[in-house]
């Protein structure tokens, strides 16, 4: 596989650069509001989603902020905006089954791959909804989070409450989205709301995302269709679609040379999804 950098957006508000391991870094660039979140920068955001979502060779995420912030939320501006008259209800599906500010959250749960999450310096609102649509999530120590919405008299609607379940106690997540309170990267941990807390996120982000690209792609992408599915179905349903995906993947190329590089110790070749 060869190094492939993809600008998705002339505006910059979105940068995807696909390295030789399939290891896609993808990072906001609205530095200068803190990457906030503005109409534009909604659709920029779901653009680059699809985009992974057809990239080749793709086998795992890392998605930051640049500048100071991850993500500030929503852009402030947004109270003063006039929405279009041709603009979809709240309560459309335009994306499946998420309206639009949804899937900018939910995307990176639906993509096929694992997504890491690097956070550092403020991930407010919708920025800890998006950060928590990633696989795992490292953050800053020094990191300010919040559940935001409350502050501006609204409820998250992001698919917060679709991302934070099995994440956050319920008497907790009650409380953070009741008060709005800060917390930082070392309580984010302790909440349920950080995989890690590292002082150098991007780092540790890109040193689990190599490691998960050195795995049989097509198992990772199962295991990831199957850790979305526990939640939603029952037991014989979960302990059957287990057996379904082992079963195509059992005996392929891919699982074999999995064996064989464990055995001989030697870097996989895999055949690309």
């Amino acid at each position: 596989m060869s190094a492939t950098t993809a600008t998705t957006l002339a505006n910059d508000r979105v940068s995807i650069t696909l390295d030789e391991d399939g290891v896609a870094d993808v990072r906001l660039v609205r530095a200068e509001k803190m990457n906030a979140l503005d109409p534009e920068m909604f659709e920029r955001i779901i653009e680059a989603g699809q985009a992974l979502g057809r990239m080749k060779g793709l086998r795992a995420v890392v998605l930051s902020g640049e500048g100071r912030a991850f993500c500030a939320g929503l852009d402030l501006s947004n109270f003063s905006r006039r929405p279009p008259e041709d603009e979809p209800a709240l309560t459309e599906r335009t994306y499946g089954n998420s309206n639009r500010p949804q899937q900018v959250a939910m995307q990176w749960r639906k993509l096929p791959v694992p997504v890491i999450a690097a956070i550092h310096g403020v991930c407010f609102g919708g920025g800890l909804q998006i950060a928590s649509g990633a696989d795992i999530r490292i953050v800053h120590p020094e990191t300010r989070l919040a559940i935001m919405e409350m502050k501006w008299g609204l409820v998250p609607d992001m698919g917060g409450y679709v991302l934070w379940r099995g994440l956050v106690r319920d008497d907790v997540l009650r409380e953070l989205v009741y008060t709005n309170r800060e917390f930082n990267g070392g309580e984010a941990q302790a909440l349920g709301l950080a995989t890690y807390v590292d002082a150098a996120p991007r780092d540790r982000a890109f040193a689990i995302a190599r490691q998960i690209a050195l795995k049989n792609p097509h198992a990772i992408r199962a295991a990831k269709r199957l850790q979305a599915g526990m939640w939603d179905q029952d037991v014989n349903a979960i302990l059957m679609e287990e057996s379904i995906e082992q079963h195509a993947i059992m005996r392929t190329r891919n699982q074999v040379e999995a064996v064989m590089a464990e055995m001989e110790r030697r870097k996989p070749d895999f055949e690309d999804v």
